[in-house]
């Protein structure tokens, strides 16, 4: 059997010089031929050929044919075909020039090895006088040789493997740090950020935010680097959402839905749980897009002739019932908040909420203040759930302090509303601690947000202590020049300045009391 059938060959070559349009067939090892595909004058899109012999670990069994109907800008194989030959691990690819009298002429063939992928090239079809049979045991040889049909199990610590899209109309500094930050979630997420792309324009496309031409080439550069998910720095709306995944198979998620999903992770309480879920799905309400006729239901009776409900309405009632449902379960776990925090009023004990960006040290300073044991990590949204625990003050006063779940820029609006119940615990707080990470270069923009969340949440007015947490990260000059005579300065994982910290609490509280402390503490 030939690799490729001289008859084959003229008949795709004459197709694809009258019609003007790349001509493929996809040939299994048997010789037969399993999907015909006609594309454009410059591009062939392959169709879904599911899982025949899926598997990292061997080939596809399957060698596509195609004829080109105008010659190639380049010597090579089409950056295309490449993609599909390394990604679908295909048995070969051969590319034929049809572009002189509609016969067949120059051929490249392409295939796997050791070295990544190898290029042949010859004069005509009837040049390739080696046998399919050889050919491709050869292949298959070559590429056990270095293992790379059986790899080892992969041990990565990383679920998903991702390329990172920004679009800014902002300084380069700012979008930088924004899609560091984006990088950052998608760690938390456990999705490997492998590259990052970066748009510097005040144009958003609006049917597919990086325009489809950009789009395209992106999607190629995912395929050719073995990802599987693009990831957006941004909120795309739902018709961009459904244009886009209408252009490609690669999983597409966008700012809100990673940081859904990193919530979703964290989740561990039935609150915390509830609350997750009732952002999800008021974020993806509007999202829902099954508009096919075909999945109608279809209905019998006088007034019930026609499509009847749609699977698309079916769906949206569904996740509006079940939205219903978590609003009063959210509504009665806010009535027993109110409560717990009316049963503390009436003990007098004051609050503190610990309030802060996310990542900022919020649980580790808990932690060392209380001596609790909360989850503490560095990663961004380790706490979803707020904690409090009891503190004795050196005059023997006892408070209650709280840790909070912590802010982000651009957090989803659904994510507010739903985590309303457990933000309320800032309402009722006397004095809120706000947390500041002085380590990371861009804290100044993250006290602007959460001072905007507080802004938003109504709470302007409360009494409130800020504090710069991490100091032991940085030199003593940086540190100096940040600080600018700031006196609440503390590394909670390192304990100092706690003693200051609660100094500042008692005075707040208990102005007139005049405590000495241990500045070792």
């Amino acid at each position: 059997m030939d690799i490729i059938s001289p008859v084959l060959a003229r008949l795709l070559c004459q197709a694809a010089f009258a019609a003007r349009r790349l001509v493929g067939v996809l040939i299994d090892r048997k010789g037969e031929v399993r999907f015909v595909i006609v594309g454009d004058a410059h591009r062939l899109y392959l169709p879904d050929i599911g899982r025949v012999r899926a598997g990292k670990d061997r080939l596809r069994g399957l060698r596509l044919i195609v004829a080109r109907p105008q010659r190639a800008s380049s010597e090579g194989l089409a950056d295309d075909f490449r993609t599909d030959l390394e990604k679908l691990r295909l048995d070969a690819v051969a590319e034929i020039d049809a572009s002189s009298n509609g016969l067949d002429g120059s051929v490249i063939l392409a295939y796997l090895s050791q070295q990544g992928v190898l290029e042949r090239k010859f004069s005509n079809v009837v040049d390739i006088d080696e046998s399919f049979a050889d050919f491709i045991d050869a292949i298959i040889e070559d590429l056990a040789q270095q293992d790379k049909l059986r790899p080892a199990k992969d041990k990565r610590k990383f679920l998903e493997r991702a390329l990172l899209i920004g679009v800014y109309d902002t300084s380069k500094k700012i979008g930088q740090a924004s899609m560091a930050e984006l990088t950052e979630l998608a760690r938390s997420a456990r999705v490997e950020a492998v590259e990052t792309i970066y748009q510097w324009s005040r144009r958003k496309y609006p049917k597919t935010f990086i325009g489809t031409a950009k789009l395209e080439e992106i999607c190629l550069q995912a395929l050719s680097l073995g990802i599987e998910m693009l990831i957006f720095d941004h909120e795309l709306s739902p018709s961009q959402l459904n244009n886009i995944t209408d252009l490609t198979d690669l999983k597409i998620l966008d700012r809100s839905m990673l940081i859904l999903d990193i919530f979703a992770q964290r989740a561990v309480t039935r609150e915390g749980k509830l609350q997750v879920e009732m952002a999800q799905l008021s974020y993806s309400l509007p999202r829902l897009a099954k508009k096919q006729s075909g999945l109608s239901r279809l209905t019998g009776g006088i007034g019930g002739r026609g499509p009847g409900e749609t699977r698309l309405e079916v769906d949206r009632r569904r996740v509006k019932d079940r939205l219903a449902r978590l609003s009063d379960e959210l509504e009665r776990i806010k009535k027993q908040r109110e409560l717990r925090r009316k049963s503390r009023k009436n003990r007098e004990v004051p609050t503190f909420a610990i309030v802060g960006y996310t990542n900022a040290g919020k649980s580790t300073l808990l932690n060392a203040l209380c001596g609790a044991d909360i989850y503490a990590k560095d990663e961004l949204f380790a706490t979803l759930d707020p904690h409090s625990r009891r503190l004795r003050f050196p005059s023997e006063r006892e408070v209650l302090i709280t840790d909070t779940v912590g802010f982000i820029n651009n957090l989803p609006e659904s994510l507010m509303k739903a985590f309303m119940a457990t933000l309320e615990e800032l309402q009722d707080a006397d004095v809120l601690i706000h947390v500041v990470d002085i380590a990371d270069d861009n804290y100044k923009q993250q006290i602007r947000v959460v001072e905007q969340v507080l802004s938003e949440l109504e709470l302007n007015n409360k009494k409130r202590l800020t504090v710069f947490n991490k100091i032991d990260k940085l030199e003593p000059d940086l540190l100096s020049e940040r600080l600018k005579g700031s006196t609440l300065a503390i590394s909670a994982s390192k304990k100092i300045g706690l003693a200051a910290l609660i100094k500042a609490c008692v005075k707040v509280t208990e102005p007139e009391e005049d405590i000495e402390f241990d500045e070792r503490a």
